[in-house]
């Protein structure tokens, strides 16, 4: 065999290896570890039991099959069964199924699946974590079916000796009086009620400017002039409707007088009347042109012929405070243009940002005590307000205090610190705040059944900083992990613990 024919062979051989390196690849399910929407478990590839088509789990009695998923693509995790018979998809409605669930301690969960759709599903929230011991119950065409397997997550076996050693402190959860100091961050912005952005509503030459950055102003006091052609055209317009109205005036009385003593035809005199009344209109709307662009009544009984009529002059709308400026003399300026900001820095907002998992404390009318550590500064107040929306990614609303600011020591910008008012309360159940953990997006306890403990996702209420109440998620009299409890989430984390659907 010469030199050619073994090249042509080793890369055929090669090529082969290729081939089958991603067909065996391919084989292999798609599954992102992070996706909590599907009907999937959160674990390696190496599968320790066989999957449906839905990859949920499959459960074999001959030819009758059983696929159980947990589904919360977009909803609370529910159960969905689906059934198959000699492969084929079997409806909803002939198949009868319940589920038993047996958690630790004692509790037991029981689901009813009524058919929708192409499966059976159940109404009820299976809550987390998804760690028990599993009992289906079947019933298709006369023949009752029964099924169990166990699904564990987050849970950690620890002997008590190792408890001992590791310094972890268990408490038992019970009632609490509780001294509710809430404190949040947030932020000194401006009254947005007392915030104007002035624009000159013509366009123009700058010719003066009174006013700079920091300035005081008061209601009315003049802040800058433009030079209008448009504005001269206005008036000049005013003006000559004031002329011909003056003169259908002298028409019609004349005309009046003529009329009376039957001297001239009725119609000369109706032909007046009109006239004056289109006169009046006129003028009534060359004076509304230019009270829209800011001018007085009484500047208008002042308008003549010899006055300089491009000089449109702009005023402050209230007592306040320049804190934009984007105009300068010479400078042409269009009518929208955003020529100063104006605000009354007397009274100004805390804007307090409420995370998600607060929004049961804070109340609007709440006393709040507003601290600036930088410039020691204190302030009191009430919420006035709270945003209706939660920010998507940040998980927290916006609430909003009152804060008046006669002396200007607080100024937009500042960093604060907002407590809510003290209080004492009794609450039924309460945990040590050092026993909070983390667990995927949860606060969470490690609750201890003998050498076991699990987490459990909890749902909380006010906080002391020492104590804080639980509202959901623990019951009185369980025991937990406190202190030094973040020695089993490390002992979770090295389990590699599944989300198993």
């Amino acid at each position: 065999m010469n030199r050619k024919n073994i090249l042509i062979i080793a890369m055929i051989a090669v090529i082969g290896m290729i081939l089958a390196f991603f067909i065996l690849r391919s084989d292999k399910p798609s599954v992102d570890p992070h996706d909590h929407g599907s009907e999937h478990s959160e674990e390696s590839y190496e599968e320790e039991f066989e999957r449906g088509p839905h990859r949920g789990r499959l459960l074999t009695n001959e030819a009758f099959k059983l696929e159980v998923t947990i589904y919360e693509r977009g909803v609370p995790p529910q159960f969905r069964i689906y059934a198959y018979e000699n492969k084929k998809e079997i409806p909803p409605q002939d198949i009868k199924a319940t589920i038993e669930l047996h958690r630790l301690g004692g509790r037991r969960d029981t689901f009813q699946l009524e058919p929708k759709g192409n499966y059976l599903g159940s109404d009820k929230v299976v809550e987390e974590p998804h760690s028990f011991d599993v009992k289906v119950l079947a019933k298709f065409k006369g023949k009752d079916y029964q099924w169990e397997y166990s699904q564990v997550e987050g849970r950690v076996e620890l002997s008590p000796e190792v408890v001992e050693e590791s310094r972890i402190e268990i408490l038992t959860a019970g009632p609490q009086t509780i001294k509710t100091i809430l404190e949040l961050p947030g932020e000194i912005v401006l009254n947005k009620d007392k915030v104007a952005h002035v624009v000159p509503r013509l366009s123009g030459i700058v010719k003066e400017v009174f006013k700079n950055l920091g300035d005081e102003v008061k209601k009315g006091e003049l802040i800058a002039v433009i030079e209008s052609r448009e504005l001269a055209d206005f008036k000049s317009e005013h003006l000559a409707t004031k002329k011909k109205l003056e003169l259908a005036e002298a028409t019609f009385e004349r005309e009046k007088n003529l009329w009376e003593k039957k001297i001239s035809a009725e119609q000369d005199f109706l032909l007046a009347r009109q006239a004056l009344a289109e006169a009046k209109i006129e003028l009534q709307k060359a004076t509304q042109k230019l009270i829209s662009l800011g001018l007085a009544a009484s500047d208008l009984e002042k308008l003549s012929e010899n006055m300089d009529l491009t000089r449109y002059e702009i005023r402050a709308p209230f007592d306040g405070s320049i804190i934009e400026k984007h105009i300068a003399l010479g400078e042409a300026i269009e009518e929208d243009a955003d020529i100063f900001a104006i605000a009354d820095l007397s009274t100004l907002w805390g804007e307090i940002i409420v995370y998600e998992k607060d929004l049961g404390v804070v109340k609007i009318g709440q006393e709040v005590t507003v601290k600036s550590k930088v410039l020691n500064l204190e302030a009191q107040g009430k919420i006035s307000y709270i945003g209706p929306l939660i920010g998507e990614e940040t998980r927290t609303v916006k609430a909003r205090v009152d804060i008046e600011n006669p002396n200007g020591e607080w100024r937009p910008g500042l960093f604060v610190t907002v407590q809510l008012v003290q209080e004492e309360v009794r609450v039924p159940v309460a945990m040590a705040t050092d026993a909070i953990q983390t667990y995927r997006d949860w606060s969470v306890v490690f609750v201890q059944y003998g050498d076991f403990f699990e987490v459990r996702p909890l749902e909380l209420g006010r906080s002391d900083g020492k104590w804080v109440e639980v509202l959901s998620g623990l019951s009185e009299g369980e025991k937990y992990a406190a202190r030094n409890s973040f020695i089993l989430k490390a002992e979770l984390g090295k389990a590699g613990a599944s989300h198993d659907h």
